[in-house]
């Protein structure tokens, strides 16, 4: 605080004033499906459940009464994309939502379902084409109990901190592996919307950047991996859904990963939801704001802060003493949705038959994952020297979301946030589709990871995407009340040329 405080004034709190439902439905895999996402695994069929999968539907309606709908599910990765388009594709009619209205959104967990149908024909693979089905249902129907049920009310926006996700770029004897490096840093931060109706909460929506890689191999029930854990321990604890969106975690995963103990797992769950617990219990209650009082005379001076409820709050650049009595915040109903597409580089890629050769020494199990994710990668996305990536940014009050379907490394998080300081941003990986490709930084090419060879891309893509990502963010930001035909003041990037 400054000596410019006053009696009065209020600590803001980032909010999205508006309509909001949540639904829920269970989509766990069948016991047997093809779970097979490891090269050394030496089974195919899952074999039961560790915890059960869900897809949550959000469904938010702003000042310009058009809904979106955020469906966030437990799920692997696409690996064609003929699947994903025809998933959300009929998601999409059976909820008459336009292209920019809806994100589906896949936790990432590498011990779920293989979201392939080409792979019908090898075992467990039977199943596969009526799970999709199913998860289709299950959208469509959560998406539209959630529309249904969308009242007015407020997501409240926090961020927490937690240690669970690392740097997973470790070198050893001069070869670069995929696994957690002592001297790396991670990013550590937890976006948390506090959703709640008439000052009750209603959900949770949790953002955070780790690769659900706990359990790997050895492990032969589906799982949602931490995810799982981390949803017991917060709605436990609030009463109602919580909700999670994989973040930018190219490069991030936990410590202690690849085994086949699902209380590892758990763990790593707890770790999560109570951090998030941490960061909402630090919040005051839905609807108020942190508000000096007065100075209560003891054997100090004491300056008196308490919870009074207020209007909300505009957006701004910058976070700390939001107002004074002479100018309450005004709650912040505006939306906007930007779908676009950045155009991204290719690099020279190796024949299929050059990477069966490339890889001829190693376990014929892992080559044929790897051919196979290789041939996937490039089916219906690779037509030209450059692809077009899509994004989603939306707007909601005080806060932006910015999706694609790739796995972007952490900087894309990390620009972002430098670049406009005190809006929460949710930023989200493996977000619809087309583009289920990794986006290193070009460090990682340089060190010859995983990341870099297995993508499509050149170095440089991520860049290109922070910059295209950057430059729509600015434009929602400036988009003015549905009310309004004046635009509202916002936040310009403090950097628009390469990498923050």
């Amino acid at each position: 605080m400054t000596s410019a405080t006053r009696i009065g004034d209020r600590i803001r709190v980032p909010r999205s004033a508006v309509s909001v439902g949540v639904a829920r439905r269970d989509i766990t895999p069948p016991t047997g499906i093809r779970a097979k996402n490891w090269g050394p695994a030496d089974w195919e069929r899952s074999e039961g459940a560790h915890r059960p999968f869900t897809l949550t539907a959000f469904a938010l309606i702003g000042d310009d009464d058009r809904p979106r709908v955020l469906l966030a599910a437990d799920g692997t990765w696409w690996r064609r994309v003929a699947d994903e388009r025809g998933v959300r594709t009929a998601i999409l009619d059976g909820l008459a939502l336009d292209a920019d209205q809806l994100l589906v959104s896949l936790s990432h967990t590498h011990a779920g379902a293989v979201l392939c149908a080409a792979d019908a024909h090898l075992p467990g693979g039977e199943l596969i084409p009526g799970y999709l089905d199913a998860l289709t249902a299950a959208g469509v129907a959560a998406g539209r109990e959630a529309l249904a049920a969308a009242r007015p009310g407020l997501v409240e926006w926090t961020t927490g901190r937690c240690a669970l996700a690392a740097e997973r770029e470790l070198d050893l004897d001069g070869r670069a592996l995929v696994g957690f490096n002592p001297a790396g840093a991670a990013d550590d931060t937890v976006t948390i919307g506090r959703i709640s109706v008439d000052g009750v909460v209603c959900a949770t929506l949790v953002n955070y950047a780790c690769h659900p890689t706990t359990l790997a191999w050895q492990n032969r029930e589906v799982s949602p991996d931490y995810v799982g854990a981390m949803r017991e321990v917060v709605e436990g604890a609030t009463g109602a859904p919580c909700l999670f969106v994989q973040g930018a975690s190219g490069e991030l995963a936990p410590r202690e990963q690849y085994t086949g103990e699902v209380a590892v797992a758990d763990r790593h769950g707890r770790s999560l939801g109570h951090a998030v617990l941490a960061a909402i219990d630090a919040m005051p209650a839905p609807g108020e704001e942190l508000t000096l009082d007065g100075v209560v005379e003891s054997g100090a001076p004491l300056a008196v802060w308490a919870g009074r409820p207020v209007a909300g709050s505009s957006v701004t650049a910058s976070s700390g003493v939001a107002s004074s009595p002479a100018a309450p915040p005004a709650v912040s109903a505006t939306a906007a949705a930007i779908l676009s597409g950045v155009e991204l580089p290719l690099r020279d890629l190796p024949t299929l038959d050059e990477l069966a050769e490339e890889w001829a020494d190693i376990d014929p199990r892992s080559r044929d994952e790897r051919l196979g994710r290789a041939r996937n990668l490039r089916e219906d996305y690779i037509d030209g020297p450059t692809v077009a990536h899509p994004v989603w940014v939306w707007r909601f009050g005080d806060a932006v979301f910015v999706a694609h379907p790739g796995e972007a490394y952490s900087r894309l998080q990390t620009a972002l946030r430098e670049r406009f300081p005190g809006i929460p941003i949710v930023v989200m990986n493996l977000t619809n589709g087309p583009g289920f490709v990794y986006l290193p930084t070009t460090e990682a090419y340089a060190r010859g990871a995983y990341q870099a060879w297995q993508t499509p891309l050149a170095p440089g893509a991520l860049d290109l995407l922070i910059d295209h990502a950057a430059e729509r963010v600015a434009a929602v930001l400036a988009a003015p009340p549905a009310s309004s035909p004046a635009s509202t003041p916002t936040p310009t990037p403090t950097n628009t040329q390469g990498e923050a």
